[in-house]
């Protein structure tokens, strides 16, 4: 068998590999976009197979193909949803802004698949990667619709799922932590007393408000712009198409789908998955907080604050013997800044929607499937490797609040800012707590000290 088969497309004759299923306008863009290793991720080609397998039914149903063809395709777009033929799928990233180039993969992977269901060869086109796969459908209308249809199954069945689960481990945490008493920290100096389950309260409480900007962001990309084919119009288009497609595509997934309001909107800008990105970045910035705060407050395990003690997963260095490293927080970290870093460039790709098309859709696509999936891991890896195996060295937290010099902030109240202020110059000064200094001043009676100076009571309820 020969290495290479000849097709041709409007542009004339390419050599394409003969065990291929994509074709000569696959084959143009391989040769025109060599820019990068990266490729559409699972979940897009996931959501285009099954977008081709409900046109396809749809399809047949209206009429517009023959029901042996349209079985065929719908057969071979269920492949690609599968993932058998995922290799097939060859077009870099930085291709078509429009992703032109992967659709037409994906038209002629599943025309050239269909042709040997129908006992037919690879290049034959029995089966049409335009006239039958595509029919009633364009670019311009199937990719944002994948984009959409991908990016809210991610979140409403990765993220939202993952978030949850950190969310309850802060949760049990905080209950855990409630009654230990430790010196809070503003400008990262010394302020008034706090209970370590309050703090781990207001993480659990931020990750909360995150699955609802998850399931914001999701709802934001309820939309879909089948239907309206080339620049919104629906030419081409049955007038029923978009309505039994999109019904089919959320009987498929078991999540609600509608199509867009306005499909000049839906094709000519991406402000949705601007939006749900933004989203996403506000829950990574959420991340960020929680996992620094939580290297502080681990920092040590002699020299620093050593306030919660972390998990020994690792060894940390290379160099120094017995040293541990906070390294899930560092990871969290890492994974908060690429998604903020996602953001950006989906924000410039959602600038470039020039009149009736946004030409940035394969970028914008690559990067909010990663920072969904990105976050979605790494929430489950902080609650499993770090969160769950947190203790909090009651000891530490004791010694360091009667060390600090914001004790001083309950009595002035009772003494005056003025004078308190004093006992914690003197303190300062001589190295002494603010308890022994203003038990030597005498500025209150020993119990009224007691009470005042009491951390727990400092903290409310």
């Amino acid at each position: 068998m020969s290495e290479y088969r000849v097709e041709k497309d409007s542009m004339g004759e390419i050599r394409v590999p003969s065990k291929a299923y994509y074709g000569a306008q696959t084959q143009r863009a391989v040769e025109n976009f060599p820019v990068s290793r990266l490729r559409f991720p699972r979940r897009f080609i996931e959501a285009l197979g099954l977008i081709k397998a409900c046109a396809a039914e749809t399809n047949r149903e209206l009429g517009e193909i023959d029901a042996r063809t349209a079985d065929a395709v719908r057969e071979g777009a269920e492949e690609v949803r599968q993932g058998k033929l995922d290799d097939q799928f060859v077009v870099d990233i930085f291709q078509t802004g429009s992703g032109t180039s992967t659709h037409m993969n994906l038209n002629e992977v599943i025309a050239n698949r269909a042709a040997e269901i129908l006992g037919g060869e690879r290049g034959s086109k029995q089966v049409h990667p335009n006239d039958h796969v595509n029919r009633g459908q364009s670019s311009n209308d199937v990719m944002p619709a994948a984009l959409h249809v991908s990016a809210r199954q991610a979140i409403l069945e990765d993220l939202v799922p993952a978030l949850g689960y950190l969310r309850d481990a802060l949760v049990r945490k905080a209950r855990e932590f409630d009654r230990i008493v430790k010196i809070g920290r503003t400008h990262l100096q010394d302020a008034t007393p706090v209970r370590l389950g309050q703090e781990f309260s207001g993480y659990a409480t931020q990750i909360a408000h995150g699955v609802e900007r998850a399931k914001r962001a999701a709802e934001a990309l309820a939309e879909l712009a089948i239907g309206g084919t080339a620049v919104g119009t629906g030419l081409n288009a049955p007038p029923e198409f978009a309505t039994r497609t999109i019904a089919r595509i959320s009987e498929r997934t078991g999540h609600r789908y509608r199509e867009a309001s306005n499909h000049f909107e839906a094709q000519g800008a991406r402000d949705a998955a601007v939006e749900a990105s933004g989203e996403l970045k506000t829950i990574a910035c959420s991340l960020m907080k929680i996992a620094n705060d939580i290297r502080y407050l681990a920092s040590g395990p002699r020299c620093g604050i050593g306030e919660l003690k972390l998990p020994e997963i690792q060894p940390g260095s290379s160099i120094m013997p017995g040293k541990v490293n906070p390294v899930i927080c560092e990871s969290v970290s890492m994974v908060a800044a690429q998604v903020i870093g996602n953001d950006a460039a989906i924000a410039v790709g959602g600038l470039w929607g020039q009149l009736e098309l946004n030409a940035f859709l394969p970028l914008i696509t690559y990067n909010l499937l990663e920072s969904i999936e990105i976050l979605s891991n790494v929430s489950r890896v902080f609650v499993d490797r770090c969160i769950v195996g947190i203790q909090a060295d009651t000891e530490r937290a004791r010694s360091l609040i009667e060390q600090s010099l914001a004790m001083c902030t309950a009595l002035a109240p009772l003494i005056g800012y003025d004078a308190a202020a004093a006992i914690a110059k003197e303190a300062q000064t001589t190295g002494r707590s603010v308890r022994e200094i203003a038990t030597a001043m005498g500025v209150l009676e020993p119990e009224q000290l007691e009470n005042a100076l009491d951390p727990m009571r400092q903290t409310g309820d």
